[in-house]
């Protein structure tokens, strides 16, 4: 078994080490699957670059593959199990994955995709027999069980951007979230130092195609006991944080307010004591949202700000947010946060501008196979933009504005949507919201709100809302109409796509 897993099964023989809806292991048996997957991969033909792909819904399979695949020198791809098998067949392509594991509701568009891939292994659990289909309970009884060694060169993930503006870049996980330790064995005792180490149970809630997920599944290698859920449901959360006594975990905005939308009386018997560390990451939070959060979890909050690209530019913990609401926190070494004007010069101290970070190590972001792109995300070498406005404060703190291409401009003056959302936010009868701009004869753009209501049998007064927001921001800001929708169609990490929502309103609107 991998060294962390011989150690734990002697010190703690009865212990859970994984767990998900279906199944549990104990630290022996996770012991001899990891075993069993290094030596499969190892055995495999993976291709100079030595890769392969995972696409398939959160489980224990998911991300013991990828572990295996850290312990076996292979660079594993995770990709969004959302994604048509075009999709699927782009990234397999570019990635030159040669093999890619699977489950149930995958494994159809993943035999599509590689149809037309010849070469590409395609192996599914819990699948049941498809012509084409290796079947992972199968293959893995071939592999062998002794401890495999662990002198090989560890890579890092190659990750693909969600693809809501156009195609999937791939980049690989930064230097800032893995480490360049030349074998995996010094690899997996650095893995001691991550954030959540050796707190306590760690509770898997996004999809393990996401960097933070993914990074929280890893906590195993450090002896870290691990809960795996499903498609995020805020009932199972809760009641997992409780059952389980989850130490730490990784959400998204959009999870805290899912979870205010169950009834009170669910919230307030809900033992919450053991939490130590939360990371949230992703979108913008509103600030009634975390000061709510804060409040009802205690200060372990802890918001980190980046891209897939170079992994996190900014941390604020709950202590540092309450006396800088708003802020996402100040820059992480080796990034140091720039604001720029449209003509790239710096502007002053709490200046609205575009938001950029200096690199230190001169990495800054890179696209597989994109050079072009690459230089696109660059001011000059080193200095990147994520494509958000912000600003940064007397004491270094940044504080997001926008993205630069959802402003809205409207007789001539920029709206930043996410000031009129968080005032929306603020109201008790708001379940969720988001604002877009579409075209105005007068204005140039007119902001629009989308309102998630609590109670969609009773919603808001919409000139209720409206009055409220402008008690909250000043009137140019507010929207000029309320619209109440099912959804804002938040994606996994809880961003808004609202060039989508826009072209959706404007199509409606026609018909």
């Amino acid at each position: 078994m991998p060294p962390f897993c011989d150690d734990l099964a002697l010190r703690r023989p009865t212990e859970i080490a994984v767990r998900d809806g279906r199944s549990e292991l104990g630290w022996a048996d996770l012991g001899r699957l990891l075993n069993q997957l290094t030596h499969g991969l190892r055995a495999c033909d993976l291709g100079p670059e030595r890769r392969l792909a995972v696409f398939a819904e959160n489980a224990i399979e998911t991300g013991a593959v990828h572990l295996a695949g850290l312990l076996a020198g292979a660079s594993t791809v995770p990709v969004n199990f959302h994604f048509t098998s075009e999709e699927l067949g782009h990234i397999l392509t570019d990635s030159a994955a040669r093999l890619v594991f699977v489950g149930p509701s995958t494994v159809d568009r993943a035999l599509a995709a590689c149809a037309a891939l010849p070469g590409i292994i395609v192996i599914g659990w819990r699948c049941g027999p498809h012509p084409g289909l290796v079947a992972f309970e199968t293959w893995i009884e071939r592999q062998r069980s002794e401890n495999p060694p662990l002198d090989v060169r560890p890579l890092p993930n190659l990750l693909y951007t969600s693809g809501t503006t156009g195609v999937p870049k791939g980049t690989d996980l930064p230097p800032a979230m893995f480490s360049d330790a030349p074998t995996v064995a010094e690899h997996l005792v650095e893995l001691d130092n991550r954030p959540g180490a050796g707190l306590g149970t760690h509770l898997v809630v996004g999809p393990m195609y996401h960097t933070g997920p993914l990074s929280g599944f890893r906590l195993l290698a450090t002896g870290t006991p691990v809960v795996i859920l499903g498609r995020f449901d805020a009932r199972a959360t809760l009641d997992a944080v409780s059952e389980y006594r989850i130490a730490t975990s990784v959400m998204v905005p959009t999870h805290f307010v899912r979870l205010f939308g169950l009834d009170s009386g669910i919230r307030e018997a809900a033992d919450v004591s053991s939490l130590r560390m939360v990371f949230h990451t992703g979108a913008a939070c509103p600030i009634e949202v975390k000061r709510a959060m804060i409040e009802w979890w205690g200060p372990v909050l802890v918001e980190d700000y980046g891209a897939t690209e170079v992994g996190s530019t900014c941390r604020i913990t709950s202590e540092e947010w309450l006396t800088h609401p708003g802020s996402v926190g100040r820059g992480l070494d080796p990034f140091e946060p720039l604001v720029l004007d449209k003509n790239d010069q710096p502007v002053p101290v709490d200046t609205v501008g575009r938001l950029f970070f200096r690199d230190k190590s001169g990495r800054g972001v890179i696209y597989r196979n994109d050079p072009e792109k690459s230089e696109g995300a660059h001011v000059r070498p080193g200095v990147f933009t994520l494509g958000e406005l912000g600003r940064v404060d007397a004491e270094g703190y940044v504080y997001i504005t926008e993205r630069s291409a959802d402003l809205v401009l409207s007789g001539g003056v920029n709206i930043y949507p996410i000031e009129a959302e968080t005032a929306l936010l603020g109201h008790p009868r708001v379940f969720d919201a988001a604002c877009v701009g579409v075209p105005d004869a007068e204005m140039g753009e007119r902001l629009i709100a989308l309102v998630v209501p609590t109670d969609p049998a009773n919603p808001p007064d919409p000139d209720e809302l409206i009055s409220i927001s402008r008690t909250a921001i000043a009137r140019y800001k507010c929207p000029r109409e309320v619209i109440f929708v099912d959804t804002v169609q938040r994606n996994a990490m809880g961003k808004i796509n609202r060039r989508r929502l826009r072209e959706s309103l404007l199509k409606s609107s026609e018909s």
